[in-house]
């Protein structure tokens, strides 16, 4: 049993909220074009963040019929009941977002329970006890509506859940703002490798000739003749263990430009070796490829780094540094149209997955080294920044996490501490 301080309370999530709306338990038809409207699904509830760079799309009609009990804004509090059960994130844009199946939604009433505060509580670890605890028992974690509105939220008095709320924002708005940056810099690259590589405007173009449409120089080349080694990771994983420095990559674990640290998993540094022997540990300016489920979706230069493995749903290209540069290879691999052509090198349908046989035959158009060096050079210098904001954020991270549990259970008091409230906050006060 926790102990809080004296002026704190307990209370049901419902008696402290104004609005609590599951969705409707119903598939919601998609359209295979974009709209302005947005289906947040589960899959789009992870970290604390409500990320839309990838969703489904509907029509006004059913945007309008899905939300007849209640209009997301921005700064509801999304919950996942399912598949995964338990994930929480914030909606932070004015998006016209309608929530998908097994969400739910929870909004504040602003006169005893700030809003961050709760979102902070239901990433908390008092609170997801309470969530693993109702959600145990079945083969799928399932949490029912009913208990979903039933949580024992900790009530501090409302001018305290502010400074909770202000000091654990204060560390998500500067990694918002880094991750904008870091968004900014990957468009920076994409724009550099459109302009020289798509529409041929690379340093001296005026003075190429072109031949059968292409640059002079240019040439088709399959990615097997570019690669030292194209394989996999693991086809078997081993078992996690506690407390261990080695860990183990999946496809679910892969980011724009890397790794989430957070969500791999450990295993024993036996288990490790095993898997270095047998291949599954990527190089410094290795590309790994997310290989299953959505193909292509992450591709990124591995920096290097130890105590790292992969399982079989990343792909490992390692490509030969004296006929073509890595980044130009990534930038080329990330393009919609090789996506298009990796088509007709993928199996499966409730899980594509590339076949790196097939794949190993599919034909690029390669400049000149010269040029892909100059390209590199360029992009890499770029890529250096987004990894240090990336490092940055992950620092953040760890601090605010730190810092999380002590807050929310009153362990650290900041009733005491004159603290300014982060520009997030006060817009939504205003």
């Amino acid at each position: 049993m926790i102990a809080f301080p004296e002026n704190w309370q307990m209370a049901k999530i419902n008696s402290v909220c104004e609005h609590i709306v599951d969705c409707i338990n119903k598939t919601a038809p998609v359209v295979d074009y974009e709209t302005p409207y947005k289906m947040i699904r589960t899959t789009n509830v992870k970290q604390g963040r409500v990320n839309l760079d990838v969703t489904r799309f509907v029509t006004e009609q059913t945007f309008i019929k899905w939300n007849r009990r209640l209009t997301p804004q921005k700064n509801d509090v999304v919950l996942t009941r399912e598949a995964p059960l338990g994930d929480v994130g914030l909606i932070r844009s004015n998006d016209h977002v309608m929530l998908g199946q097994r969400t739910m939604l929870y909004r504040a009433n602003p006169e005893v329970l700030d809003q961050n505060f709760l979102y902070y509580s239901l990433l908390g670890g008092i609170l997801q006890a309470q969530i693993r605890m109702l959600g145990s028992g079945s083969t799928v974690e399932h949490m029912r509506v009913p208990d979903a509105e039933q949580l024992d939220v900790p009530l501090p008095p409302l001018s305290i859940q502010k400074k909770i709320a202000a000091t654990l924002t204060t560390y998500d708005d500067l990694i918002e703002a880094n991750n904008r940056r870091i968004q900014l810099l990957e468009n920076m690259a994409e724009e550099i490798y459109k302009e020289w590589f798509v529409r041929l405007r690379f340093p001296g173009y005026e003075n190429v000739k072109t031949s059968k449409g292409a640059p002079e120089g240019w040439q088709m080349l399959s990615i097997d003749s570019l690669c030292n080694l194209i394989t996999d990771g693991a086809h078997s994983s081993p078992k996690h263990v506690e407390s261990s420095d080695y860990r183990i990559a999946t496809v679910k674990d892969m980011e724009s430009n890397g790794f989430n640290k957070k969500t791999m998993k450990t295993i024993s540094e036996s288990d490790y070796r095993k898997l270095v022997k047998g291949g599954c540990k990527p190089s410094e300016n290795d590309i790994l490829i997310a290989k299953d489920g959505s193909y292509l979706k992450h591709v990124f230069v591995w920096r290097g780094g130890e105590g790292l493995v992969l399982l079989s749903s990343i792909a490992i290209l390692r490509p030969d540094l004296e006929k073509i540069s890595p980044y130009f290879l990534v930038m080329l691999l990330k393009q919609q149209s090789t996506k298009s052509m990796m088509s007709s090198y993928v199996s499966g349908v409730a899980i594509p997955r590339i076949i790196l046989k097939d794949f190993k035959k599919m034909m690029l158009l390669v400049p000149t080294f010269d040029l892909m060096d100059r390209f590199e050079k360029e992009a890499s210098q770029i890529f250096d920044q987004m990894a240090f904001l990336e490092k940055v954020n992950q620092n953040l991270v760890a601090t605010r996490d730190k810092l999380l549990p002590r807050l929310i259970s009153g362990k650290l008091s900041v009733e005491n501490l004159d603290i300014n409230f982060p520009p997030s906050m006060k817009e939504a006060l205003a």
